[in-house]
């Protein structure tokens, strides 16, 4: 009996200092991936219509890319036509405009490399509800027959006048009307969307304009749709960047990000959003090919 007891203490006692041992070294555990960091970026020029700036959509989402790269995207916004001539002459990285004609010329020519598609809208002619040249009733969709019922009233047409990608396209429409439009009736504004569509409320003339300007204004103007639905009325904005060989003061790297970054999915899919909860729908269509 004694040795029975004797064996189960001593049994007790070594169990209790196993169990009283050194604690075991926990393994080391390995360090988390941290998320990658983008690299910063120096400040960029982006010459740009003044569609994309009147409309709101630059506000939308240039924070979302300086905020990214820690950088500073420098807007300047005018016609078309002027922001290729910025180009032209090396004041710009990176272009987004709407003539595609003429953009494709800009990079044949060796000023601008890697244009791609970003999105589209369309342009409709607006006027004041009284329509006195009747486009409403007679015209319907086309745009051609429009600028031809206008003409022959000599009702007040606002033009922007100002090279840009709209005033290319009324210029295309006047053409295709077969009119050359001249006297008091046409007047050329010489300035951006918006200007050109608060004048033409104030003068009640019509004016084309592309949607998302007019929409972003028509609170405050006295201009309704008269026109629209005519393929020959779609507005198709592209993304160049300035080609560096020509200027080696671009800044390439800033433009190489911006595009890559305005034609991602995620920026399309912003851009997909961008006016839906404000109009009912997109100001925009993301078309990045």
């Amino acid at each position: 009996m004694k040795k029975i007891i004797v064996l189960t203490v001593g049994l007790l006692l070594i169990l209790a200092l196993v169990s009283c041992g050194p604690a075991k070294t926990p393994e080391p555990k390995e360090p988390e991936d941290e998320a990658p960091q983008e690299e910063t970026l120096d400040p960029i020029t982006l010459a740009t219509t003044t569609s994309t700036e009147n409309s709101g959509l630059l506000d939308y989402i240039l924070p979302h890319f300086e905020e990214k790269y820690s950088t500073k995207v420098n807007v300047v916004a005018v016609g078309t036509g002027q922001a290729m001539e910025m180009g032209k002459n090396g004041d710009a990285d990176v272009l987004l405009v709407h003539a595609e004609a003429t953009e494709i010329q800009f990079v044949n020519d060796g000023y601008g490399v890697d244009r791609h598609r970003v999105m589209y809208n369309d342009f409709i002619i607006v006027g004041s509800e009284e329509d006195p040249a009747g486009l409403k009733d007679a015209a319907g969709a086309d745009a051609a027959k429009a600028f031809t019922m206008i003409s022959e009233k000599k009702a007040p047409f606002a033009s922007r006048g100002d090279d840009s990608g709209t005033h290319k396209k009324e210029l295309e429409l006047w053409k295709a009307a077969g009119v050359e439009p001249a006297g008091g009736w046409y007047k050329s504004v010489g300035q951006g969307m918006g200007a050109t569509l608060n004048f033409a409320s104030e003068q009640k003339a019509y004016t084309l304009t592309d949607r998302a300007t007019y929409l972003s204004m028509m609170d405050n103007l006295d201009l309704v749709i008269l026109v629209e639905g005519d393929e020959r009325l779609f507005n198709q904005y592209g993304v160049i960047k300035v080609n560096p060989e020509r200027h080696p003061g671009i800044n390439k790297k800033g433009a190489d990000k911006f595009v890559e970054w305005i034609i991602s999915d995620e920026i399309q899919n912003m851009i997909s959003e961008f006016g839906k909860d404000e109009y009912g729908q997109s100001l925009f269509v993301p078309n990045a090919d």
